[in-house]
């Protein structure tokens, strides 16, 4: 794969795109029988997620250049792929491409404008400020992973139906940072995280706790969009079974096997994000 696209993790940038996509098709809950001009403003509104979440994987490596060393030797500021002034300058150049992408939706959904100017200052107090600092670094990732099905949302008109959704998206990515963390604790310069403050035991029992609060909020849909006995509420049953249980597999065997457990994690993201489009077809 080509540097940059390994500099911006391209893998993360299609899920948010995808998300943002998926939260405006929930909102309306058309199926994809949406209007034309929903397409082209959930598109920009993903391309603007996309650019946004580009710019601040790009920050990310930046300032995490000395702990990438021992944790990530293979990124490309570390290998020297790409140099530490053509970074500063691809990142800056993605913060301005998600704001002026997004500015033909926010002239007709205003509440968009609002939700990109949180992440964006949100984003930025992560990097410079609370990734230092452990769990309120950890909360504001996972606080701008469920802004991602917000801001889909309010490109279609109606971001609060988006909040279960939102809240399930936050406590699968509060679960994963923290697994994040604790595999990279060896290697973490300067960074006062959860498990170097904690303890491995009570990171795994965070993890496992906020597995368990999205177990629990995956049942809310089925009460407030679809029902069981429908076809669309027997699906999301399906994929949504599926994907906690996945979640299950991911903090199954901490303090151990954490780069599986992470991976786990990631796949069962995935597989509820199929869930959450299901709900589209309500």
């Amino acid at each position: 794969m080509h540097p940059t696209l390994r500099l911006v993790r391209v893998g993360n940038l299609a899920v948010s795109f995808v998300g943002t996509i998926v939260g405006g098709l929930v909102a309306r809950g058309l199926g994809v029988s949406v209007p034309v001009t929903l397409w082209v403003f959930l598109g920009l509104a993903g391309a603007s997620t996309a650019f946004v979440t580009a710019g601040g994987n790009v920050l990310n490596d930046l300032l995490d250049l000395d702990g990438d060393r021992v944790n990530h030797p293979d990124r490309p500021l570390v290998t020297g792929e790409i140099s530490v002034g053509s970074a500063r300058g691809l990142a800056a150049g993605l913060f301005v491409a998600g704001v002026v992408v997004a500015i033909p939706v926010a002239l007709v959904e205003p509440l968009l404008s609002v939700i990109l100017a949180a992440a964006i200052v949100l984003l930025l107090a992560y990097e410079f400020r609370f990734k230092a600092v452990g769990f309120a670094g950890n909360l504001l990732v996972a606080f701008l992973t469920g802004m991602v099905f917000l801001y889909g949302g309010a490109a279609a008109g109606d971001a609060l139906v988006l909040l279960p959704f939102a809240a399930m998206a936050f406590l699968a990515t509060l679960s994963r940072e923290v697994i994040k963390d604790m595999e990279d604790v060896a290697g973490d310069v300067g960074r006062s995280t959860f498990p170097k403050t904690y303890g491995m035991s009570v990171a795994t029992g965070l993890a496992r706790g906020a597995v368990v609060g999205g177990v629990v909020l995956s049942l809310v849909p089925l009460a407030w969009f679809v029902t069981l006995a429908s076809g669309v509420g027997i699906i999301y049953v399906v994929l949504v079974g599926a994907a906690d249980a996945v979640f299950g597999v991911s903090v199954g065997h901490l303090p151990n096997r954490l780069h599986y457990e992470q991976t786990m994690s990631k796949v069962a993201m995935t597989i509820a994000l199929f869930a959450f489009l299901a709900v589209a077809f309500r």
